[in-house]
């Protein structure tokens, strides 16, 4: 298949390449269109208030490659409208793998990753968003190394590329055009190559507090929260996958918004 890709955390970043790899070894064809810089939390944000600069970039990736300094939604949008050659109709457009996980309801509408994948899919094209659950002390350790993993997350992180090169045919196979779908999927933590694929529904999730008290000065700064988990105990949901070592995979139908 052709296959655009972006991410939110930045053109540079080691999880959106290993991606990259797997679904080129897969033998697909690709096209990167991701942003300059980190660009979590914005959702589907786009850049109203100033112009966006698109550059061809040489990332050692394989495949066409650009920066765009703005938002993952600005990234496809562009990519789809200006940047890619006549001849390279994407079958489907993926974002990720994101370095964190992207579940529940309190931070899906957030995510930058799903931001990019909806973007696909308000052009009509099957959009799937992969991330990679990490726990709290994992996590700071990537961002305190400038978003490099250690050898033992690096080597977990090849196998959920692994997996979403496996997945990313089966999952654009079963989703129509203009079907307004995006596929969220998660890869727990560690990812193994026996990690099973389970259907789930967002975890309803409450999320106050999520901005520290003024300082001084009346600056609030952002808290890392998980929220409060309010799902009833029948629902297999995103969050509870992940904690039991499945790999999450929700179906975002946004046509069942209305009813």
């Amino acid at each position: 298949m052709k296959l655009l890709v972006t991410n939110d955390d930045g053109l540079d970043c080691l999880f959106l390449h290993e991606l990259v790899h797997a679904l080129r070894l897969a033998g697909h064809t690709l096209a990167v269109v991701a942003p300059k810089k980190e660009q979590s939390w914005m959702g589907a944000s786009k850049s109203r208030n100033r112009p966006v600069h698109a550059a061809r970039a040489e990332r050692g990736l394989g495949c066409m490659t650009w920066s765009v300094d703005g938002t993952p939604s600005d990234c496809v949008n562009i990519a789809l409208d200006h940047l890619l050659p006549a001849d390279f109709r994407p079958d489907a457009v993926l974002s990720g793998i994101n370095i964190g996980l992207n579940v529940s309801l309190g931070f899906i509408i957030a995510s930058g990753t799903l931001g990019g994948a909806w973007e696909g899919a308000l052009h009509g094209l099957p959009a799937i968003a992969y991330s990679q659950d990490l726990s709290s002390e994992v996590y700071d350790r990537v961002k305190a190394n400038h978003d490099q993993p250690d050898p033992e997350l690096h080597e977990i992180l090849k196998i959920s590329a692994q997996h979403a090169a496996r997945l990313t045919p089966e999952l654009v196979a079963a989703t129509p055009p203009k079907s307004w779908i995006v596929h969220n999927v998660n890869f727990p933590h560690p990812c193994r190559p026996e990690s099973v694929l389970r259907r789930t529904v967002p975890a309803r999730v409450l999320v106050p507090k999520l901005f520290s008290p003024a300082a001084h000065d009346g600056t609030h700064n952002l808290i890392w929260n998980t929220g409060d988990d309010l799902s009833p105990p029948d629902l297999v949901t995103d969050r509870g996958a992940l904690a039991a070592g499945f790999i999450s995979h929700t179906v975002l139908d946004y046509r069942k918004l209305g009813t």
